[in-house]
């Protein structure tokens, strides 16, 4: 109890920062989902925590140190990810220390899975965000040209004979990318895939994410060459990120459901 008080004076800063970033960031909203799931992970292995020898592993404590050092160098730096992320070593290090490896191990998928709710640095979303945004481009402009829509290119912007559009970021299907993943990894714990499955599926939502964004930036084309360039704004906009992220959710089930056949591995 003691040390869980410690945890939450040393990350009461860090934490609610970070829950307010979920807040006004889109795209890292899913980092209000992430805890529940990880909690249910926790939840389905009730029956076996309860039987797990506890037993201490002094060699935890060392990974705790080795959290509070990343805490610290992150504060120092003002790096706000070495921060947040150094509150899943230090549970994770408890963990060994308090409970020992066997208990350790029927928690490391939930523990882990908390990786999910730490943003990216932006310089690595940045460095992400921009080719993907470059290719959805290209593809897009492709699509149209072979549907004899009239359009050029300048890098990630399109021109159109009606208006002109740029692919920013939440285009670029790296909003997705980052939720898609995060979602794909506790789907393929609820349907019982086996270990080579759940990669198949967590690598599928790379292209799934991307090809749905496209297939957003091409809606967006026609709309502009044929119904003008106030039809591709507004609403449509706003609705389009939703509709893009439901057909990107409807793709992943679909190829869950295809690949949990035949396979009855249990979590």
């Amino acid at each position: 109890m003691f040390s869980l008080l410690l945890v939450a004076v040393l990350y009461r800063g860090v934490v609610p920062d970070m829950v307010r970033q979920w807040y006004e960031d889109p795209n890292y909203s899913h980092g209000f989902v992430v805890p529940l799931l990880a909690s249910f992970f926790l939840y389905e292995r009730r029956a076996e925590l309860a039987e797990a020898q506890v037993a201490s592993w002094w060699p935890g404590f060392l990974v705790v140190i080795l959290g509070v050092g990343q805490l610290l160098l992150g504060w120092l730096a003002t790096e706000y990810f070495t921060m947040r992320s150094s509150l899943v070593v230090i549970l994770a290090g408890l963990t060994l220390f308090f409970f020992g490896r066997r208990l350790f191990r029927l928690m490391l998928l939930p523990l882990a899975y908390l990786v999910f709710m730490v943003p990216l640095p932006y310089i690595i979303y940045d460095t992400v965000a921009f080719p993907l945004k470059l290719f959805v481009t290209k593809a897009s402009i492709g699509f149209l040209k072979l549907c004899g829509v009239v359009v050029l290119r300048e890098g990630n912007v399109i021109q159109l004979p009606s208006t002109t559009l740029e692919v920013a970021d939440a285009c670029s299907g790296i909003r997705s990318l980052i939720s898609l993943i995060a979602l794909a990894v506790a789907y393929s714990f609820f349907i019982r895939l086996t270990t080579a499955r759940r990669v198949v599926l967590v690598l599928a939502a790379i292209p799934i994410a991307v090809a749905a964004n496209a297939l957003r930036v091409i809606g967006t084309g026609f709309l502009a060459q044929y119904w003008g360039a106030r039809a591709a704004e507004g609403f449509f906009h706003e609705f389009a990120g939703l509709a893009v992220f439901a057909v990107a959710m409807v793709l992943m089930v679909s190829l869950g459901t295809f690949l949990s056949r035949g396979s009855g591995r249990s979590l």
